[in-house]
């Protein structure tokens, strides 16, 4: 598994900085956002800068809005393919997005079209070899922040996956969403490796499951998720791809970068000593 790093627990850095920080403090991956790939640095520079480095993009986020009005959709789905060029010439294997667990549209309509417009997305990037990643979000506020519950569970998410039928669509797994989900160790057994795209870990407080915040995570080894016990499942089932750290937070960093970039190593350190 290779160790990488989202900006989420370092904080707004530019992805040039960032990319060259990450390589500095030991990490292998980042995962970056294709727009500002495209908008700020460009996608020549970001490439001498991975080079450079020798680090590579994980993944980068689908920046499509599929899941509200039909023009705002249909403006970032014609966008898409442009972003699946670019990220062919970073080598990024796989885009992401999140699956909100609850809705205030009538579920069963609300479903059609998540699976029509996903599906729309994942053929645009099957086109350039490209995999798309969605990830179930676990913690009980969002899953009654709107009428009615929609998709929050790994199950629920493999028959999303499986109703959209493309083999380029797989899981991103957050150590969170199985925590405030309460996934049991003996579920992963049940998984193949080739259903896993990409890989989030993080932590929690100490405190009752159903009181957990999407935005209060704490960095790898900080809290009560047995964060080497995910990445020896992982490992056991045979995963080799990234691990990316994202620690939400409802308060920007009040230190330095390289601080943030030496608790992030320090967390990885502990998260990674699964095998002792």
């Amino acid at each position: 598994m290779k160790k990488g790093l989202t900006k989420a627990g370092i904080g707004n850095v530019d992805d040039v900085l960032f990319i060259q920080k990450a390589a500095e403090y030991g990490f292998a991956a980042v995962d970056l956002d294709m727009r500002s790939i495209m908008n700020e640095a460009g996608v020549d520079k970001i490439k001498r800068t991975l080079d450079t480095n020798g680090i590579v993009i994980g993944a980068v986020d689908l920046g499509v809005d599929w899941r509200n009005g039909s023009d705002a959709f249909a403006r970032d789905l014609s966008k898409l393919p442009g972003y699946a060029a670019a990220a062919n010439q970073l080598e990024i294997p796989a885009f992401t997005t999140y699956i909100l667990p609850s809705t205030d549209e009538k579920p069963a309509l609300y479903m059609a079209k998540v699976v029509h417009r996903l599906r729309d997305c994942a053929k645009i990037l099957g086109s350039h070899g490209i995999k798309l990643a969605l990830e179930f979000v676990g913690p009980l506020h969002l899953r009654t922040a709107w009428k009615h519950p929609f998709i929050w569970t790994i199950d629920e998410t493999l028959e999303l996956i499986d109703a959209i039928d493309l083999p380029n669509v797989g899981l991103l797994l957050d150590c969170y969403h199985c925590y405030t989900t309460e996934m049991g160790t003996e579920r992963w057994d049940t998984l193949r490796p080739e259903q896993i795209v990409h890989v989030h870990i993080n932590d929690a407080k100490d405190k009752p499951i159903d009181q957990l915040q999407d935005n209060e995570r704490l960095y790898p080894g900080e809290g009560v998720i047995d964060v080497g016990g995910f990445l020896r499942s992982l490992d056991r089932l045979g995963y080799d791809g990234v691990v990316s750290q994202e620690v939400l937070s409802q308060e920007e960093p009040d230190t330095t970068v390289d601080a943030l970039f030496e608790r992030s190593r320090t967390g990885f350190a502990r998260a990674f000593d699964f095998g002792r």
